[in-house]
């Protein structure tokens, strides 16, 4: 198939950056009573918005999830990311190629805050293949694993969603993906990708050297 359209997640698969985000959010559920450990964090974290898990915070700590507490923790994500976050490898140069071989129609489509993902992408150097095409799942009306972050990127391209590739790293995103109707691809740099076929991804790849050929670049 000849996409119309390229939508690319950001966390995991433009910079690497779950690791920084997860460390901060667990240190801070130790501090209010939740004794989470870093890999149970990561397992039921990553593709996942804080405010999505409320109930289950509340019910671990004991204490509601105050718009005081996710400031809190917003300010010391950002202050960590902007410390040590760094890119995916070899996204550089796969981003260059897919963004010129489509002639610019690519978007990043997150389930992050839009501030963090601007952030990130200026802190690693690829926003300007993306200023102005980058959509959050916190300004639709469902985010992942709802479609309408990747139906709204779709929509501002003028791309038929079902002819649109979507690059993910997680589960909850690739269902995403599936549900909008689009080509998954599944960047998988350290396991076998089992999970990620489950969930409907087309493709599944470890490194992104691999992506621009995958697309048909």
């Amino acid at each position: 198939m000849t996409f119309e359209a390229i939508l690319f997640d950001c966390d995991g698969v433009l910079v690497d950056s779950e690791h920084i985000t997860n460390g901060v959010l667990r240190t801070m559920l130790n501090e209010a009573g939740w004794a989470i450990t870093h890999e149970e964090c990561m397992d039921y974290f990553i593709g996942r918005t804080v405010r999505s898990a409320t109930s289950r915070i509340e019910a671990e700590t004991g204490k509601p999830l105050t718009d005081e507490w996710m400031a809190s923790f917003y300010a010391r994500r950002n202050a960590e990311l902007d410390q040590h976050l760094v890119a995916i490898a070899h996204i550089h140069p796969t981003i260059e190629r897919v963004h010129a071989h489509h002639g610019g129609r690519i978007a990043c489509a997150s389930g992050a805050d839009r501030f963090k993902v601007e952030m990130q992408l200026v802190k690693v150097g690829l926003m300007p293949y993306f200023e102005g095409r980058i959509f959050s799942g916190h300004e639709v009306p469902h985010t992942k694993p709802a479609p309408d972050v990747y139906l709204a990127a779709a929509a501002a391209l003028q791309a038929d969603p079902a002819r649109c590739a979507v690059v993910e790293d997680t589960t909850i995103g690739v269902t995403a993906g599936v549900a909008a109707g689009a080509t998954v691809f599944a960047y998988a740099p350290l396991g076998d990708g089992a999970a990620l076929r489950a969930a409907g991804a087309t493709q599944v790849f470890r490194s992104m050297a691999e992506l621009p050929a995958l697309l048909g670049c």
